[in-house]
């Protein structure tokens, strides 16, 4: 199994919002915020190739939004997910899977593209894009708490194309050798987590049960999600496993830290243990 970071940009962020109930005084030091309280977060995807697939795990927001979007939320930096992809010799036809953890803008947005004519086209025209029946529904009739999140110009198409499959959403889902699914409810309905074996270590692509390593403690839990209780539980379970394990924790939307293990402290507590850079892991 080959595994590449894809970098989709950065964007921005309420940095209330991103941790919850956790005072500002708390966290302002781990992601520093602008005047506008807004923090910098990435859009970190992967690349996965084995057995003649190439694997894309989520696709950042794209390109395809209006000004008024982008002034909410700021999307910047070198990076865009095409020239990425260029980077690795790769091109969006040669890509056989879109895995999407779920269809908020931020993970999805990149998989449909919009030409100048305002037409909407599949980014990875050879790809089959893979959700959860779950998950897609809640989708495509959204609460009001979600609403923002769900844009159906980024997903819609891919059902009316065909070109979308639907994992059966049970625990620790085989998907292909080296590549389980783990599912979670807190964040939103039946999110699935990439669980990856790469020789003898395994990686979780945490997606947004654990956004960033500022997020290893319980309490840090984002204000966007639909139960933050079940998400409290779901990484008290992810996290003890993690230090049983020796499991590696990969980050999406860490601006600075693609990877982590975990460690218990003197005082019974998760917490941080080594930072990595996934090239060091392979």
């Amino acid at each position: 199994m080959e595994v590449h970071i894809v970098e989709s940009g950065l964007f921005k962020l309420d940095g209330g919002a991103m941790f919850g109930v956790v005072p500002k005084t708390m966290w302002q030091s781990m992601n520093p915020p602008d005047s506008n309280n807004l923090c910098t977060w990435s859009m970190r995807c992967l690349l996965i190739i084995q057995d003649n697939r190439k694997i894309l795990i989520d696709t950042g927001m794209g390109n395809k939004q209006g000004e008024k979007f982008k002034s909410h939320f700021h999307p910047h930096g070198p990076n865009a997910l095409g020239l990425s992809l260029k980077d690795l010799n790769i091109d969006p036809a040669e890509i056989t899977d879109v895995f999407l953890t779920h269809l908020h803008f931020d993970h999805c947005g990149g998989a449909i593209n919009k030409d100048e004519a305002g037409k909407l086209h599949l980014a990875f025209p050879n790809a089959t894009y893979w959700s959860n029946d779950k998950h897609y529904n809640w989708a495509m009739e959204p609460n009001p708490r979600e609403r923002a999140s769900f844009l159906k110009e980024n997903f819609t198409l891919l059902k009316d194309s065909s070109t979308i499959k639907m994992i059966d959403p049970e625990q620790n889902v085989k998907f292909m050798d080296n590549f389980h699914i783990r599912f979670a409810y807190g964040h939103t309905e039946a999110m699935m987590l990439p669980i990856l074996n790469i020789g003898d270590k395994e990686m979780i692509y945490c997606a947004d049960l654990i956004a960033s390593s500022h997020h290893i403690g319980l309490p840090y839990v984002m204000g966007y999600d639909i139960r933050p209780l079940e998400t409290m539980a779901e990484k008290k379970t992810l996290l003890d496993e993690a230090v049983e394990k020796k499991q590696i924790l990969f980050f999406e939307h860490d601006p600075v830290v693609e990877c982590a293990t975990v460690k218990r402290n003197d005082r019974g507590r998760i917490v941080l243990d080594e930072l990595l850079k996934l090239k060091d892991i392979l």
